[in-house]
């Protein structure tokens, strides 16, 4: 029989295989993209066809491949699940007997933490259980998973969302390990700590009330790179405008990604294989070092859990691998204020996953996470069901080669949430379509979202040649430096929504040919790729300043006086233009 395992070279071999795929796959079977994706697996490529966007279509092609009988099967079974070992401490062992480091003072929206030195023997990571119910000043309990951190080490971490005194008690398989309690002290918030992002209505907020843009740039392998690269990746980010980052837990396979990294999530290598039943306690170390580190710089981490794009074998690891990777990562992680979950980039092309399993997947995430840290996924084409309750925002990839910012206000419309356009498109030139926009497109697209209530990320894809170098470094993978010209753009972008009433736009009723976004008081029109000389604008009622905007030049030209009712307003006959109407008083 066949699956959505199987590859596509393996079921066009097989007669009845073929005549499956020319039923369901036509444009992919019968066409010359045969033999380029022979080593692909089906679960992929159905991806790349409009007509099984629709699961019932889904589920009628793997019907007719399950009934095809000449298909080998000669995958390895998936690792099976590994329960806690009861009786991994006997009976001599004392209830709560192992060494207590209790938590030092902590700041609000810092990570208090728990650390226990206790038993190494066997396989720690697997064979025990552990968690603890902290209790909070106002006597609320939240319980959190703890993990193994190497050595007879073991922490648990709550995210200190409230000052006062926090009392807790664990709770373990291990004998030695249950029944530990004791209290730590959380202290005024650091200047510059916000704690987490919340969803805002369409837009963002801090859980101190401090309002978030997420101005976000793309570095998939950044924290997979060297020492050197990821401090000058950190020194590019402490210049830029960017306030949130996407970056993959597991490394990237693909163009200009052929390095091997030092370290992986799992101990072991690809030459001699990986034990995915123990964690590499110093590569999560690392990482949570650079989480730190971007928090500092006020950025967000949003960290890509899975991705497609492979060759260690990570995208297919099967159920009971991928959720004890699920609970390890967010127990390590969820007491990190500055952390979003992405559960993949391109949910669509990991072929061994089915929407059931992104559900069950993202439930993981959801139990491990008592702190609620916002959660959504990526699509490669065709849409997730943004509407699901656990996902927070809408992260989203361009449609189209050109228009996809311009369908921000629907998008809000059709899914309630906020609208963040994670990919749409780099700024390079690269010979990937999706890498060599102009830098004048890139904050285009920023502006076309912008006025219509959402936000567009930036990722840049310059050869390093053009820059006199010969190395392999791309910032939307490795990080690095910036070459382009759209982030000072972008930042100016910033500077005007953070001006509004309450720092957001929203959209507005639209003229037919020029996007209104903003608030009734403070409204802004961008004309994009037009050039007009002069425009009438029609002002609602009250007195208004008009302001004209250079998006580009990054300027601000006052209009003399103060206007009512129409006003023609000259223009420099130049692409990227804006015009903002403020009311008087307001």
């Amino acid at each position: 029989m066949f699956d959505r395992a199987s590859t596509f070279g393996d079921t066009l071999d097989s007669p009845a295989g073929r005549a499956v795929l020319e039923t369901h796959l036509p444009g992919i079977a019968a066409s010359p993209m045969a033999a380029q994706f022979r080593g692909a697996r089906l679960g992929q490529l159905v991806a790349l066809v409009p007509a099984l966007e629709d699961p019932a279509a889904q589920e009628l092609l793997w019907e007719a491949l399950a009934a095809v009988q000449d298909g080998d099967d000669d995958r390895v079974p998936y690792p099976p699940a590994i329960a806690p070992d009861p009786a991994y401490e006997g009976e001599e062992v004392a209830r709560g007997a192992a060494s207590l480091v209790l938590p030092q003072p902590t700041a609000q929206w810092d990570v208090l933490e728990i650390r226990v030195e206790g038993p190494s023997h066997g396989n720690p990571f697997v064979d025990v259980e552990l968690d603890a119910v902290f209790t909070r000043p106002d006597g609320t309990e939240v319980r959190v998973g703890g993990f193994y951190d190497g050595d007879g080490v073991y922490v648990v971490r709550a995210l200190a969302d409230a000052e006062g005194e926090w009392r807790f008690v664990t709770r373990s398989t291990a004998r030695s390990l249950d029944g530990l309690s004791g209290t730590g002290v959380v202290t005024a918030a650091r200047e510059g700590a916000h704690g987490p992002v919340r969803v805002d209505g369409f837009h963002f907020r801090h859980a101190d009330g401090t309002r978030h843009l997420p101005l976000g740039t793309t570095a998939y392998a950044w924290t997979h790179q060297g020492d050197e690269l990821q401090e000058q990746t950190l020194q590019t980010l402490a210049a830029a405008p960017f306030t949130k980052i996407r970056m993959c837990v597991f490394p990237k396979s693909y163009l200009f990604n052929a390095n091997e990294p030092a370290d992986f999530v799992f101990p072991g290598s690809l030459a001699d294989g990986f034990d995915l039943e123990r964690f590499d306690p110093a590569h999560f170390r690392r990482l949570e070092q650079r989480i730190v580190q971007l928090g500092a710089l006020g950025i967000e981490a949003d960290l890509i859990l899975f991705h497609a794009y492979d060759r260690w074998g990570f995208a297919d690891l099967g159920p009971a691998v991928d959720e004890r990777y699920l609970r390890y990562v967010v127990r390590r992680l969820a007491a990190f204020s500055n952390v979003w979950w992405s559960m993949a980039n391109e949910y669509d092309l990991l072929w061994s996953k089915s929407g059931a399993d992104w559900e069950r997947l993202a439930a993981v995430v959801g139990e491990e996470d008592p702190f609620g840290h916002l959660n959504s996924i990526h699509n490669c084409r065709p849409f997730y069901d943004y509407s699901r309750p656990w996902i927070t925002h809408v992260s989203i990839q361009r449609v189209d080669v050109y228009r996809t910012a311009e369908n921000t206000d629907e998008w809000r419309e059709r899914w309630g949430k906020p609208v963040v356009i994670d990919e749409c498109a780099y700024e390079g030139d690269i010979d990937q379509g999706w890498g060599n926009i102009t830098g004048e497109e890139m904050v285009r697209r920023f502006w076309e979202g912008a006025v219509r209530g959402g936000y567009v990320g930036h990722g840049e894809t310059y050869l390093p040649s053009a820059h006199g170098r010969d190395d392999e470094v791309l910032w939307w993978s490795k990080g690095g430096m910036l070459h382009g010209t759209s982030p000072d753009r972008i930042r100016f972008l910033e500077q005007l929504q953070s001006g509004a009433p309450d720092g957001v736009w929203d959209p507005l009723p639209s003229d037919w040919d020029v996007p209104w976004g903003g608030t009734d008081t403070h409204r802004v029109g961008y004309f994009g790729f037009n050039r007009p000389r002069f425009r009438n604008l029609v002002l609602p009622d009250g007195e208004w300043t008009v302001d004209v905007i250079d998006t580009w030049n990054m300027t601000v030209d006052r209009v003399p006086g103060t206007h009512r009712a129409t006003l023609r307003v000259e223009l420099p006959g130049r692409q990227f233009m804006a015009v903002r109407a403020i009311r008087v008083g307001d």
